[in-house]
């Protein structure tokens, strides 16, 4: 089977060159052909892009361009759309995710960019998005206008389906034009959506496009960068440090590198009929996608004192995650994930040889495994449905285990009452924790999230702002003034 990837804008050239990406797994053969654009093609790129988003896109007001956005998701909603039909029956393919994990997944994930949640998204970061149409008063007097750039290029990781819509989208919504680079483990879904863009509205057509370049090409992202406002880049820290070293010092760089979440479990929510929720809820959080996100947990705190011991709710959770492996196979493992999990759980069964309070649900015929640790440190885990669970009896005893890890640690997901919410909040934020959520929700972040503690429209406009004193000025050199 074979599929055409990427997306390029009207340049007047017929021919491109092309790569293959190959994937085969369990449901077959599939080949992707994306774009390999020359240097002067790619130049013609960015100056269509740049271009007409500058006459088209930067014309339209933020509520056209939301209601575009909004029909485009209602599309890959539909589940009897084409597009939907070839969402589901190919991303298997690329990613090895199981078919009805990805169906369910992405109707969660799409819902975030429906019309109403974008506004919400809008008025998070702006206030009033109406400074992205015109100049708005400001309560400090005068008027403020938020303008996009012309340029962003976004650098795509490929570890989850649909990654690229967070910048993509964001970038539409500030009226900038868009160059994004797929990645060779997930070349799909971005193409998918900038076509379906193009075809709801052609007005817009020409104001993105989606390419493929190797990883690593230092000449070529030279290249790009130089021409680019501001570059958002997605992957791990080694490749992003790498990326930074090519961007211009007056280009505005963006990175989400790694992150390690986690989650925490007080000892309110384990009593004899709410564990089993919990339990429920921190499984499917470490099932979705397999913790290939950022948002995916490594491991859980359980509160002592409970009706409900840390171990007890370990085997909760193991159980639960067995449930989950009948309904929602794991991927199958590259041979490099395949040996990290092995690697690790060998590790876990020599430390558990010199300790009495180390027990391992779960062996090498399972898809998955729970690390249970009475008294342990912060330690992450190989992923893939591996998990550790470890005991503790106040939030601040974790402080002096999480701080070494402050710059890599994003989202918690918690169980637990409203008057520890708000203490718990306050220790992890203070050591490095972004994001709060329920279990069950890490890997589903709400429209309009501070990604890793920024703004995800701030952070990619510059405010032009009219100061009282020129308005006054101005006031003065009126006609009507006698």
């Amino acid at each position: 089977m074979r599929e055409m990837a990427g997306y390029i804008p009207n340049i007047g050239e017929e021919n491109f060159d092309t790569k293959f990406l190959r994937f085969e797994g369990k449901l077959g053969k599939l080949e992707v052909e994306v774009p390999h654009l020359n240097y002067r093609q790619m130049e013609k790129v960015i100056q269509k892009v740049k271009t007409a988003s500058a006459t088209t896109l930067k014309s339209m007001s933020v509520n056209e361009i939301v209601s575009i956005i909004d029909r485009v998701i209602e599309r890959l909603l539909n589940r009897n759309s084409n597009e939907r039909k070839r969402l589901e029956e190919l991303l298997p393919y690329i990613t090895a995710f199981d078919h009805e994990m990805i169906r369910l997944s992405l109707t969660s994930y799409l819902k975030s960019f429906r019309k109403a949640e974008l506004q919400r998204f809008l008025v998070e970061d702006f206030g009033n998005p109406l400074m992205l149409d015109d100049f708005q008063p400001r309560v400090k007097r005068g008027f403020s206008k938020a303008i996009g750039p012309d340029l962003i290029t976004h650098i795509w990781a490929g570890n989850v389906p649909g990654l690229p819509l967070w910048s993509f989208i964001s970038g539409l919504l500030v009226k900038a034009g868009n160059i994004g680079k797929v990645s060779s483990a997930e070349p799909l879904f971005a193409g998918w959506f900038a076509r379906l863009v193009a075809e709801v509205e052609p007005r817009l057509a020409d104001c993105f496009a989606v390419v493929w370049w190797k990883g690593g090409d230092e000449e070529r992202e030279r290249f790009i960068f130089n021409q680019s406002e501001v570059v958002i880049g997605y992957g791990s820290n080694d490749s992003l440090e790498a990326i930074a070293n090519r961007i211009p010092i007056t280009t505005r760089f963006l990175p989400f590198g790694h992150k390690i979440s986690f989650g925490v479990i007080t000892s309110s929510s384990l009593d004899s009929k709410k564990a089993w929720g919990a339990a429920h809820e921190a499984a499917l959080d470490s099932i979705r996608f397999d913790q290939q996100g950022c948002y995916s947990p490594h491991l859980f705190y359980v509160q002592n004192g409970g009706a409900v011991s840390p171990i007890e709710f370990a085997k909760l959770l193991a159980h639960e995650l067995d449930c989950f492996e009948r309904r929602f196979p794991r991927h199958r493992l590259s041979i490099e994930e395949a040996a990290s999990v092995a690697s690790w759980r060998n590790s876990e069964q020599v430390r558990q040889l010199s300790r009495s309070d180390i027990e391992i649900l779960g062996n090498e015929k399972k898809q998955w495994s729970v690390v249970y640790e009475e008294d342990g440190n912060f330690s992450p885990t190989c992923l893939n449905r591996n998990i550790r669970v470890m005991a503790f009896d106040r939030i601040e005893e974790l402080v002096p285990q999480l701080n070494p890890y402050k710059p890599f640690l994003q989202t918690v997901g918690v169980a637990t009452n409203p008057k520890e919410l708000f203490h718990f909040a306050q220790v992890l934020g203070e050591v490095g924790v972004t994001r709060i959520t329920a279990l069950g929700k890490m890997t589903s972040p709400e429209a309009g999230w501070h990604h890793d503690g920024r703004f995800n429209l701030n952070d990619l406009i510059k405010m032009v702002d009219i100061e009282q004193s020129a308005e006054d000025a101005a006031e003065r050199l009126a006609p009507y003034i006698d």
